[in-house]
């Protein structure tokens, strides 16, 4: 019997730990990946906490699109710091274990901020359509309440769904198995290993998905198509194109969030290869979440010029501090 499980008395296999296949690479391909993927985790927490930071300091940013846009990016850190650490430790000195309940959590945490992320996005785009839409009650609109409650339930929205599957599948039997072929603790993967009927689970999962992800794309969809309403109704193209262009970073996100968790989450039973599988999952864990913070920089002038003020204020301090001026 290994490490990974111990007996009952009644000579029942219990799980203890799990072993995370990570992914199949060697020698140096599998240095040159670790290589890779620090850099973008470096780059994901940079990132986004600047976007967090300048949002928050800057008093031009206290709009509610930088309120949820903040939001997103705490998000993303989250979401990151949950994955990518013990990812960077099966890349390097290949500690492939994890314990019954760091796996739990793992898994609790990816759905909490998944399901987050998902009316996080959805938010942003009723933001979008009011400010077009309903310029003149835009204020009151989207107040600072209001978007303090949209805010609380993206992040809340999360927390029954999350607690309920994962309480629900790690009290069910694994039989000893615990070879998880994926990089970090996932639904999909961890439910392979139970030896006992699960098409219940499966479907609720399934529904639950689909509603998690629906609601959000619904929103997402009504908004969009009521602001190309209203954008195709305004006269000069300039307008049309300036109108647009405050879109266009959050529906890159969106493309690029939906794209790649949609092709795992919303085909349970796809044919999709193991390796192909966890391709995917690390297009939307490590290198959707390090873009964000790049689209909404470089296609956002507020955004540009917000980061060279804050630049500008701390060379500033700096100066004057190895400078003191003199009385």
């Amino acid at each position: 019997m290994g490490p990974v499980e111990e007996m009952k008395p009644e000579n029942q296999t219990v799980t203890t730990h799990f072993l995370l296949l990570g992914f199949a690479f060697q020698g140096k391909v599998q240095l040159l990946f670790f290589t890779l993927i620090s850099v973008m985790f470096l780059a994901i927490l940079v990132g986004n906490s600047l976007i967090a930071m300048i949002t928050t300091i800057d008093p031009l940013l206290h709009k509610p699109m930088y309120y949820f846009l903040k939001n997103l990016a705490l998000a993303e850190i989250c979401y990151s710091l949950n994955i990518v650490p013990k990812m960077l430790e099966i890349l390097l000195v290949e500690r492939k274990i994890i314990s019954f309940t760091a796996c739990a959590l793992q898994l609790n945490c990816v759905i909490l901020f998944v399901t987050c992320e998902c009316f996080l996005l959805g938010a942003m785009a009723y933001d979008r359509q009011a400010a077009i839409c309903h310029p003149l009650h835009y204020a009151t609109m989207m107040n600072r309440y209001r978007c303090f409650q949209m805010a609380l339930v993206s992040w809340l929205s999360g927390v029954p769904v999350a607690l309920g599957f994962t309480t629900w599948l790690f009290t069910l039997p694994f039989c000893g198995r615990n070879t998880v072929d994926h990089f970090f603790c996932d639904v999909s993967p961890v439910l392979k290993l139970v030896c006992a009927d699960t098409a219940l689970f499966e479907l609720l999962v399934f529904i639950a998905i689909v509603i998690i992800v629906m609601i959000p794309f619904s929103l997402i969809a009504i908004s969009y198509l009521r602001i190309i309403h209203a954008v195709l109704r305004i006269p000069s193209a300039a307008g049309q194109r300036r109108a647009f262009s405050t879109c266009a970073s959050h529906l890159v996100v969106v493309t690029l969030f939906y794209s790649t968790a949609g092709i795992i989450h919303l085909r349970p039973k796809s044919t999709l290869s193991s390796s192909t599988k966890k391709m995917v999952s690390l297009s939307y864990t490590v290198v959707t979440p390090m873009l964000n913070p790049i689209i909404y920089s470089l296609r956002n002038q507020e955004v540009k010029q917000s980061l060279r003020r804050c630049i500008d204020k701390c060379l500033g301090r700096k100066q004057t501090a190895v400078f003191p001026l003199s009385r």
